[in-house]
């Protein structure tokens, strides 16, 4: 007579010990160090050949005599030569410090003012009603479009350069958020409040942290926003008494017909740029999503 007993499925080799193998083995790969060779190789050699290859495209533009005016287009060693006599002078360092202390000084003012705007417009039906497309319509806004009313308003001094940064920075921060606080699943906010976790003890413990990917971009567009006002603010409303920034070197550089100070400031702004992406926002964005268990090694 046949057998009709089943093995139980705790004896199958490959039932749920081999699970737990598979999501060990998943852990261990999350927390293995990443060799330096590796780091080299996808890190930093892609960015250093596209820079070579840039610079490569520069120069034949010069050499071939494609743009054959130096006047328009100064050759790499130029640009290279003018950033070296700037820093002999002792120069350069001050015009990277005035613009990056005046750009970090207001967008952690905007931060201030557009973290509980952005908490209140998502949580306030009314106030989202009667702020939000305000919030979008002047995120949309050009922010050299301010510099005019803030130098009327405020006259050629700093108070007008961060009022520049503030109406530029303030609606992509508080966008952001808002956006972060609505794909917060509904779930999380009823599990805070069945702990407890209400008013402003569940918009610290539950609302913000489950908000962070979003409030992470708005952030980073946040400072986007804020460095490229600055810039306009700078070149537009001149002032001896403002000190020299990077806009300001770029007014000056084409007020004397100078490529090759126009092109020492463009750099410049894209370094700055370029450093606090990598150094502020990049592990920022790389902590939320680990935090997450999103971050895919490849």
């Amino acid at each position: 007579m046949a057998s009709t007993e089943t093995r139980a499925p705790a004896a199958d080799p490959d039932g749920l010990a081999g699970l737990e193998a598979g999501l060990d083995a998943l852990e261990t790969s999350e927390r293995g160090r990443t060799s330096v060779r590796h780091t080299l190789i996808q890190k930093v050699l892609p960015p250093l050949v596209a820079v070579l290859l840039v610079l490569a495209g520069w120069q034949a533009l010069v050499s071939f005599e494609i743009v054959d005016d130096p006047t328009k287009l100064p050759a790499p060693a130029d640009v290279w030569r003018v950033l070296h006599d700037a820093w002999l002078e002792g120069t350069l360092l001050g015009y990277i410090w005035t613009s990056v202390s005046r750009g970090l000084s207001g967008f952690l003012l905007a931060l201030v003012i557009g973290t509980p705007l952005g908490l209140l417009v998502a949580r306030v039906r009314f106030v989202r009603a009667a702020l939000g497309p305000i919030l979008s319509g002047l995120q949309s806004l050009p922010s050299v479009a301010w510099v005019p009313p803030a130098v009327i308003w405020l006259g050629l001094n700093n108070s007008m350069m961060y009022a520049v940064i503030l109406l530029g920075a303030v609606p992509s921060i508080a966008n952001g958020l808002v956006s972060g606080v609505d794909q917060v699943p509904p779930l999380y906010l009823r599990a805070g409040r069945t702990l407890g976790a209400t008013g402003l003890k569940g918009t610290w413990h539950i609302t913000l942290p489950a908000a962070l990917p979003g409030y992470v971009a708005g952030l980073k567009q946040g400072w986007a926003f804020s460095w490229r006002s600055l810039m306009a603010a700078e070149i537009i409303a001149s002032f001896p008494d403002l000190g020299v920034g990077l806009g300001q070197l770029l007014e000056n550089g084409r007020n004397a017909s100078d490529m090759a100070m126009v092109f020492e400031a463009i750099l410049l702004i894209l370094v700055v740029g370029i450093a606090v992406d990598l150094l502020v926002f990049s592990p920022l964005e790389r902590w939320v999503l680990r935090s997450r268990g999103l971050l895919v090694r490849s």
